[in-house]
């Protein structure tokens, strides 16, 4: 039975000081989250990603502590789809807000329910979700491709990824203010690792119809697996009418805060490669939601990981939808089972959870005031 909730804010440095993306830059990766207690021995820790502004993170840490905690309290954790459904559907939250704040707060919630789940049946998350040993998820890397490292330091990072560390994908941002210079960058990759290195590319939704489809049109030619969010987010119809013009097919889906706006966008044709995040979605509840829509679609499901993929691999290993998993090393060091990686697939987890349970030195490190 659940006894109490305690929030938690943690800023962890992103590598090399400073990461920029077209349309972001930061220093940190926030993790507003909460310890789940119980009657029990048993904790339960869950949390979302942000971009470390403090004042952002405690919306979401208040918003656990003053709506979602009385809720749970003295309730049994043996159903999280059950509770999820409590907190979701509760009317005075869905008046203020069924995205952004609220979802993320609620994804904070229901992945500690999960590892609480998989702790008492002392198995790893992907057993509690139906997972079995023998499939490969392979990692794809994003932390070599930043917008803001040179062309130069953008191949040596691309060929220490590859090379040294074993992985067979990256990802890199594009979004520059000149697009001559995006495809440079992209065919200075492709051009020292030829056909051995798959290529995703990312927007972050910079740019806009017609002004950008001329640069689409040239990723085909550099053999790019996706073009992820190429326009403003919630921009149906420009994805529409884009994948029908472009032949790189289109991902996206870390900024859909819920279900029913992953369906819009999949029953539009306006995804290829769905991208949900329970961290950002309501935690891993709606996020197996999403996976099976896609699956329903036949469409690849390759998830954002605003966790890092600390807490997706297990959703990763059990749903038949998800082969490619995103990984970012920023905030691995900070728990009890690191995420491992082996010549670029990922290493089953084994400890019993959802992998999310958080040193206390890191706690102690990288905490910040609620």
């Amino acid at each position: 039975m659940i006894t109490s909730l305690e929030t938690f804010i943690l800023h962890v440095p992103v590598t090399r000081n400073r990461i920029a993306d077209s349309t972001h830059s930061i220093t940190h990766w926030g993790m507003p989250g909460v310890k789940i207690m119980t009657d029990s021995e048993h904790v339960g820790y869950g949390f979302t990603g942000t971009h470390a502004h403090l004042d952002s993170d405690r919306l979401i840490t208040d918003c656990i502590s003053n709506c979602y905690a009385e809720l749970l309290i003295g309730e049994e954790i043996d159903d999280p789809r059950k509770l999820w459904k409590k907190l979701a559907h509760n009317p005075p939250l869905q008046w203020v807000g069924r995205a952004g704040i609220t979802t993320m707060a609620l994804a904070a919630v229901d992945i500690p329910l999960w590892d609480l789940k998989s702790k008492y049946r002392e198995e790893p998350l992907w057993q509690t979700l139906g997972g079995v040993s023998g499939k490969k998820v392979e990692a794809y890397n994003t932390d070599g491709g930043w917008l803001n490292f040179s062309q130069d330091m953008l191949v040596d990072d691309v060929k220490r990824l590859t090379q040294e560390e074993g992985y067979k994908s990256i990802k890199m941002k594009v979004g520059k203010p000149d697009p001559n210079e995006d495809i440079a960058r992209i065919e200075a990759v492709r051009k020292a690792f030829g056909e051995n290195v798959r290529i995703m590319t990312d927007a972050n939704g910079r740019w806009r119809i017609p002004q950008n489809i001329e640069t689409l049109s040239y990723l085909k030619d550099y053999d790019v697996t996706w073009i992820e969010e190429p326009l403003w987010h919630d921009d149906v119809a420009g994805h529409c009418r884009l994948a029908e013009i472009i032949e790189t097919p289109i991902a996206l889906g870390e900024m859909l805060y819920s279900f029913a706006h992953f369906n819009e966008f999949i029953s539009s044709c306006g995804v290829k490669y769905v991208q949900p995040d329970a961290t950002r979605l309501g935690g891993i509840t709606e996020a197996l939601d999403v996976c099976d829509l896609a699956y329903e679609h036949e469409l690849p499901v390759t998830p954002h990981a605003g966790d890092m993929a600390q807490t997706q691999i297990h959703m990763s290993i059990a749903h038949q939808s998800i082969e490619l998993l995103e990984f970012i090393p920023w905030i691995t060091h900070c728990f009890e089972e690191p995420l491992k990686i082996n010549s670029g697939y990922f290493e089953y987890p084994q400890m019993p959870g959802a992998g999310t349970t958080i040193k206390n030195e890191c706690m102690q490190e990288f905490g910040r005031k609620v």
